[in-house]
């Protein structure tokens, strides 16, 4: 679309490498690492556009973002951020998925229910200036400036290089690690010029299923498929890890031989089950074998989405988790989502009372 601006979409987003461990030293910039979609937000002072990280339109999924960065944003400019909706058990990334929605009575309904924000991070223009060969220095001071009396749905995220207060963000708030930049740095395009760290942990699960590699039909299992006891004692599925070398994914047919379980009997079932084809899995098979839920592994994961207490949605792991190595001397009954601590509620504004 055409805006009065010093450059229009689409425009790539600069990106950002993973690391194992915070970088240290002189010159770096720390960011809460934010759990939602990317998004560089386009206003000429009269019309709004969101660009996603792939380079396709948002708006018509947030039409409450529209509305309110209109009324928020005090002139043109081009701004680097995060979509974001808190819930009441931290930010709610499974809310924001559910966006992405063909009908639009259906988003419309979703965001009055849930609606979201926006958290800034950079500023790539304004007042008629391209920022983007200015150092990132010069552009969070500028957007600090230009956002200073900003009023939601509009946040500014913290920045620091307090290492005690990165270690905070690191730990708690629902937030999903930390974001290095380097203060010289120009905006890069397309460029993985960033560091994140993401909070990893480590969890027992019970192996209650699997599912085959695609073409291997038993000679080799693709995935095991993990699970976690809540405190009434129901099964769920939390998630799958797939990180076997090709031999031992042939191995693991003979050690899981012994588990099969018929259908309907042991394995998922009374809790949340392995999900079937949908929007998101395309025409991939999902088929999936039931085992006696004895087996018990360690695995490594990012991310639990959802909440095991009351929110009325089983959570589960977001991406795929790591093998780490199997755990025979633990019994299964003792692999619950006790082992994982959980984020108290907060209020979105609670996270930016942060000293900036």
């Amino acid at each position: 679309m055409a805006l009065n601006l010093p450059f229009e979409p689409p425009v790539p987003h600069m990106l950002a490498k993973a690391a194992a461990a915070i970088p240290t030293g002189d010159g770096w910039l720390y960011e809460p690492k934010w759990d939602g979609f990317r998004c560089l937000v386009f206003f000429d002072g009269d019309a709004v556009y969101l660009q996603s990280r792939d380079l396709k339109p948002l708006g018509r999924y947030f039409p409450e973002l529209e509305t309110g960065l209109k009324a928020a944003l005090p002139s043109a400019a081009v701004i680097d951020g995060e979509i974001v909706i808190a819930g009441e058990h931290g930010l709610d990334f499974e809310a924001l998925q559910m966006r992405i929605h063909p009908t639009a009575s259906r988003v419309s309904l979703l965001a009055a229910a849930t609606p979201a924000a926006f958290v800034a991070f950079d500023l790539l223009a304004a007042v008629g200036d391209d920022l983007r060969q200015a150092p990132l220095r010069e552009r969070r001071l500028r957007l600090a400036t230009f956002l200073a009396k900003v009023a939601p749905p509009v946040f500014v995220t913290p920045a620091t290089a307090d290492a005690a207060l990165v270690a905070a963000w690191f730990e708690g708030a629902g937030l999903d690690g930390v974001i290095a930049k380097r203060l010289d740095d120009v905006y890069r395009p397309g460029a993985r010029s960033m560091v994140k760290i993401k909070h990893l942990r480590t969890v027992d699960c019970v192996v209650g299923g699997f599912r085959w590699n695609r073409g291997e039909e038993g000679r080799s299992v693709g995935s095991l498929l993990l699970g976690l006891y809540d405190a009434d004692g129901v099964f769920h599925h939390v998630g799958h890890t797939s990180s076997f070398k090709a031999a031992a994914k042939r191995e693991l047919v003979a050690l899981l031989a012994p588990y099969l379980s018929e259908a309907g009997g042991d394995g998922f079932g009374g809790g949340r089950t392995p999900g079937g084809p949908s929007r998101w899995t395309g025409g991939r098979d999902m088929s999936w074998l039931r085992l006696r839920p004895e087996l018990v592994c360690e695995v490594t994961f990012d991310y639990l989405q959802g909440s095991s207490t009351g929110s009325g949605r089983s959570p589960r792991f977001r991406h795929a988790a790591t093998f780490r190595h199997s755990r025979p001397d633990k019994p299964a009954r003792e692999c619950g989502f006790d082992q994982i601590a959980t984020t108290p509620p907060y209020e979105l504004g609670q996270i930016f009372a942060a000293p900036p």
